[in-house]
């Protein structure tokens, strides 16, 4: 099949431009070498003033489960508790990861409600060493309170583990200011770049914490000795780096505090646009949290399936994504990040109104690209 006509809408593998594809067919160069100890270093700097951070920034040649897991199996050993806030998919990754290393603690919530944060301070209570959450949760659609629960953290003296794996680039993470000891993200997502790397910043209180059995491939003191050296500990995806480096560029180009608008702009575009087709929104919220700018969950109206709905979508060349896990089905997922136009977000809403239409779910009104169409004043 030809794909090259489909827009992806899902939240990630988000759409990748021209310019980064084409930074992706340079020539391999030596890893050892000055050349890609240039370039390595002119990404980590980049990188940390998108996190806005001075702690120590590497980038591993994995996907953000390889910087999940590294996270947790350089500073937890069988006998650490770790408490891990669930209240979607990813939340429960960071669960299963923690059991394979030492004692979690789960602090669980129905997928899609807010976090409640006088359960996550009474597992604390319990002299962990660390607490994990994921800041957006794009299972749900849900952003969580990064600040409240790393206040939390410091109060019990827990290492704080953020999984910004889709907020940053698109969100604002200030990471020192938040006070996280470890935060992550990935290439694919609101970086705009293509999927294979992952990034991680580290405290040195994080560092003072690791001990015992770490990760071989993911030991993060061989990453910092090697950084050293404008290296990676081992061989990295040179391509990835390449694309990475120039879709850093184009974050750049456009300044982080407009993209962060833009992202705004189009969630709340899209979130407009479901309200005045009647569809309802997936999250439950409480004034801990509110919607993600980067993900739009919307329940599944009556009248439709998830297959007639996505197979529909597909038929206008969009790309959309279904639930996880037990709310497949249930919800459908649609993204506003990465290096996606106010056009490409049009699109999608016509579209969606158009199967929506097609299966008798809503009247063809166009009221929803319409509204839409007010926010983005394009």
């Amino acid at each position: 099949m030809n794909f090259e006509d489909d827009l992806i809408m899902i939240p990630g593998p988000v759409p990748v431009t021209p310019r980064i594809l084409k930074a992706m067919s340079k020539p391999m160069i030596n890893h050892r070498g000055t050349e890609f100890s240039n370039l390595y270093s002119e990404i980590l700097e980049k990188l940390s003033k998108i996190l806005k951070t001075k702690n120590d920034v590497f980038v591993l040649s994995g996907s953000g489960t390889c910087a999940m897991e590294a996270a947790i199996g350089n500073v937890i050993d069988d006998c650490d508790s770790i408490v891990t806030v669930v209240n979607g998919k990813f939340g429960d990754r960071f669960k299963l990861i923690g059991k394979r290393y030492g004692k979690t603690i789960p602090v669980e919530f129905d997928w899609g409600t807010s976090i409640g944060l006088e359960e996550v301070e009474s597992a604390l209570k319990g002299g962990a060493k660390a607490v994990t959450m994921v800041h957006n949760e794009t299972s749900t659609g849900i952003l969580n309170p990064a600040k409240e629960v790393c206040e939390l953290a410091k109060k019990y003296d827990a290492l704080f583990i953020l999984d910004c794996i889709t907020s940053i680039g698109g969100i604002d993470v200030p990471i020192d200011d938040l006070g996280v000891d470890i935060a992550i993200t990935g290439s694919q997502k609101c970086l705009g770049a293509p999927p294979g790397l992952s990034i991680i910043s580290v405290s040195e209180k994080a560092f003072e914490a690791i001990s015992g059995k770490v990760p071989f491939y993911m030991d993060l003191r061989a990453y910092k000795k090697s950084s050293k050296k404008g290296q990676t500990p081992y061989t990295p995806a040179i391509s990835l780096f390449f694309a990475l480096d120039e879709s850093l560029r184009i974050i750049e180009e456009e300044g982080m505090d407009n993209r962060i608008l833009r992202h705004e702009k189009f969630a709340k575009a899209m979130r407009a646009a479901i309200n005045a087709l009647g569809l309802e929104m997936f999250p439950k919220l409480n004034t801990a949290s509110r919607y993600s700018d980067t993900v739009t969950a919307v329940n599944m109206p009556d009248g439709i399936t998830d297959k007639q709905l996505k197979d529909g979508m597909r038929s206008h060349g969009i790309i959309i994504a279904g639930g996880q896990a037990h709310l497949g089905g249930k919800i459908f997922r649609i993204s506003t990040m990465g290096n996606i136009t106010g056009g490409d977000l049009l699109r999608t809403i016509s579209a969606l109104e158009n199967v929506l239409s097609e299966n008798k779910v809503i009247d063809k009104s166009g009221s929803g690209a319409e509204t839409a169409n007010e926010i983005l004043n394009i």
